[in-house]
């Protein structure tokens, strides 16, 4: 006989290591079940091939996922040259293969091309909707839907490894950058064209790889230690500045009022804390001087 878990109302952010293989989807599933919790959410896809970082947020924290998704991000990324797939990864079908005669500085030169704001077009073989459906629906069923290229911002490139057909490569970017695109068009750059082997992800806004914890050792852990291995919700918005505020004026935030606090001059979005630095959510310093609650977090019991 197979007993249902209870499900729990679970706040935080867990730093996941996903592995090569998951879906971002299936991580987020198989975490979620690990933590029976009643509601969670990722925070920017990472495709089957690729491993890395991936946050996960868990009820309160859920309100402030998308600030993670449109975070700028670090990527490792290695290239194969001289072979193009019809899905710009090792998990196509070859198209192309050419003979590669570039030298070290070439390919350097080449990744330069790609730094700063850039056009790029998305690929058929990925998880944009249309119509309701995913791209590589239609791409599985030879179906090709003209996609609209979009602007990227490519930060920095740096190339970690060369070896003749095979390059390791760094890249900081910002979100909706596709790294697969990146090494097609690398390759074209290059004439022998190229697709990726292999992706990590390292940082996402100011979570490292090194903060992470793999599947394999939350499911090994007790429920306390996987309790103990979540980010409080705040961690998600630490680039916004922070105030405190006093018990009446916390109250009133909390009726949905705004509220007044002297000296306040930063303009926009707000972390607001109590007096005992208990984490309230976000408010908007108004026109008028006073913070209007904006998406404020409630705790409820497990």
């Amino acid at each position: 006989m197979q007993f249902k878990r209870t499900k729990r109302n679970v706040n935080g952010v867990l730093l996941l290591d996903k592995p090569i293989g998951y879906s971002s989807n299936q991580a987020l599933q198989k975490a979620k079940w690990l933590y029976q919790a009643t509601k969670a959410g990722h925070t920017g896809t990472l495709d089957p091939l690729a491993t890395g970082l991936l946050p996960l947020c868990f009820g309160e924290a859920t309100k402030f996922a998308h600030y993670l998704t449109d975070a700028d991000k670090t990527y490792v990324a290695t290239l194969k040259l001289g072979v193009t797939t019809n899905t710009g990864d090792a998990e196509g079908e070859v198209l192309t293969i050419q003979a590669v005669n570039v030298s070290q500085m070439q390919f350097e030169q080449a990744c330069q091309q790609f730094i700063g704001e850039i056009s790029q077009v998305p690929p058929m073989f990925s998880a944009l909707k249309h119509e309701g459906k995913a791209m590589y629906e239609y791409a599985r069923a030879g179906i090709q839907i003209e996609r609209r290229a979009r602007l990227v911002n490519i930060h920095s490139i740096i190339v970690e490894d060369f070896k003749q057909d095979e390059a390791i490569i760094t890249v900081i970017c910002t979100k909706g950058t596709y790294i697969r695109t990146l090494a097609e068009d690398i390759g074209k750059q290059l004439g022998c064209g190229a697709h990726l082997i292999g992706l990590r992800r390292t940082t996402t806004a100011d979570y490292k790889i090194a903060q992470t914890i793999s599947l394999a050792q939350l499911e090994a852990m007790t429920p306390e230690q996987r309790e103990a291995e979540l980010l409080p919700e705040d961690s998600a918005v630490q680039h916004l500045p922070a105030i405190s505020l006093d018990d009446d004026s916390v109250y009133y935030l909390q009726q949905g009022q705004s509220v007044w606090k002297s000296g306040v001059v930063s303009k926009g979005l707000l972390r607001l804390y109590s007096e005992r630095q208990d984490f309230l959510g976000l408010g908007e310093l108004s026109d008028d001087g006073k913070i209007a609650p904006k998406r404020l977090i409630r705790h409820l019991e497990n």
